[in-house]
């Protein structure tokens, strides 16, 4: 590992990041955390991804989860989540991040949906652990698009789930989730979104937890950090981040970006270059 973010508590959390330059729609991850606790986060990609040691800890879908090492962690872009450690010495996993247009093209398959977050499947994890770590390794952008597909031979298996039904009500939702995102920079009120889902401010703010198991600042928190990470991705500065996501200052985007993915914003813009 590449030493740690200087805003861990604990020196042992690592965290890296890696994007393959040929290609986008995609990013590497792997990371050993043992103190660590992910604030609740989303990734606009599919997350998928193998517990290497350890033991996490994880809420989604309104349930906790529990992911040991040998399991699959499959995740379905949008999806709210925490993390943290079950076990003393922390879990040690990877991860991939793809775009769904991204997957539907290597896999020749649109409907791609995982309905198990976690998957207790050794044989295919240990798979699924080593073409990641070819991965992170890959010397060519053949190479790379090769072990690229293999991977997600192994996975499809797990894709088998069906995407819910959207019923009326979490419509209004998403109404809200999309004027959310519309005004990153801008200080909302209850009133206001509630005004978009048509309800009253606290029966609105009630119902929104009860569907997305978050509230509305967690949910804007999570839509902001995750516009840090495309926007950093690019290249901005860190500072013209944090105000382009409506954060207080650079020192507010520090603490919520490591907050969500163990790392700096800083150090993850070095890694993306390395």
């Amino acid at each position: 590992m590449q030493g740690v973010p200087a805003s861990f508590d604990f020196p042992a959390d690592s965290a890296e990041f890696r994007h393959p330059a040929h290609r986008g729609g995609i990013e590497l991850y792997r990371a050993h955390i043992v103190r660590h606790s992910f604030e609740p986060h989303a990734h606009a990609a599919f997350g998928l991804g193998a517990i290497e040691q350890g033991v996490e800890r994880f809420r989604l879908r309104g349930a906790e989860h529990l992911a040991a090492a040998g399991s699959l962690v499959l995740m379905n872009p949008d999806e709210l989540h925490t993390g943290r450690a079950e076990t003393e010495g922390g879990w040690r996993y990877r991860m991939i991040y793809l775009d769904a247009e991204v997957a539907a093209e290597i896999s020749g398959e649109r409907d791609w949906w995982f309905a198990d977050a976690v998957a207790a499947d050794a044989s295919t994890a240990r798979r699924v652990t080593a073409l990641l770590d070819r991965l992170w390794h890959a010397a060519s952008p053949l190479a790379f698009d090769s072990l690229l597909s293999e991977l997600l031979l192994q996975l499809a298996p797990h894709a088998r789930g069906r995407r819910p039904e959207r019923a009326e009500a979490p419509q209004r939702f998403a109404r809200v989730v999309d004027f959310l995102q519309a005004h990153l920079d801008q200080r909302l009120t209850l009133e206001q979104l509630a005004a978009v889902a048509g309800l009253s401010p606290f029966h609105f703010l009630r119902r929104f937890r009860a569907h997305y198991d978050a509230t509305p600042q967690q949910m804007l928190m999570a839509l902001r950090l995750h516009r840090a990470k495309q926007l950093l991705g690019n290249g901005m500065a860190p500072a013209e981040v944090a105000a382009a996501c409506g954060l207080a200052d650079q020192a507010h985007l520090t603490r919520a970006f490591a907050q969500r993915y163990a790392v700096t914003p800083a150090r993850y813009q070095r890694q993306l270059r390395g």
